[in-house]
Parts: C-alpha cells; sequence; structure tokens
C-alpha cells in the first residue's frame, strides 16, 4: 500500500497491543511508503496519549522526522455545516 492514513490517531489511549502494532506497521514503512495521520489532538499530547514511554518514543520518532505538518484551526466542518 502506497499510502496508509491513520485517521483520529489517540482518540482513545491505545493498548499494550496497539502500539505494538503501530511501531511495527511505521517500522515496515520508513523511509519506503508515505503515511498520512490526523488526529484531534496536537502533536505535543501525542506521546502521552500513546502511553508507555519507550513505544512512544519510537513510534514518535517514526511519525514525526521528516514529516509535513499541517494544523487547523476553527470549528469543525460538522458543526459549521450544522448551523
Amino acid at each position: 500500500m502506497d499510502l496508509l492514513m491513520l485517521d483520529d490517531l489517540c482518540l482513545l489511549p491505545l493498548t499494550q497491543d496497539q502500539r505494538h502494532d503501530l511501531l511495527e506497521i511505521l517500522e515496515d514503512r520508513w523511509e519506503t511508503r508515505s503515511t498520512l495521520v490526523t488526529s484531534q489532538y496536537p502533536v505535543d499530547l501525542w506521546h502521552e496519549r500513546i502511553g508507555e514511554p519507550t513505544l512512544a518514543d519510537a513510534i514518535l520518532d517514526r511519525l514525526v522526522h521528516n514529516a509535513y505538518t499541517i494544523t487547523l484551526k476553527g470549528d469543525s466542518m460538522r458543526k459549521r455545516l450544522k448551523t
């Protein structure tokens, strides 16, 4: 798969199995394929949301290095369309 999209990363805290699986996936894709991540949380809160500091460091190292970041501000489109 050339592009993997992880939508709403860290919306819920990750379990031990999810942390390991995510690290394996990211390690397999490292510097060979693209991964697009969306999250309700800013990047500086991902470490806490991922949990287990050593695995969080490894996961974020693979997600953040060589990444392009786009930060959106303002109300949700769902909220805007509702009014």
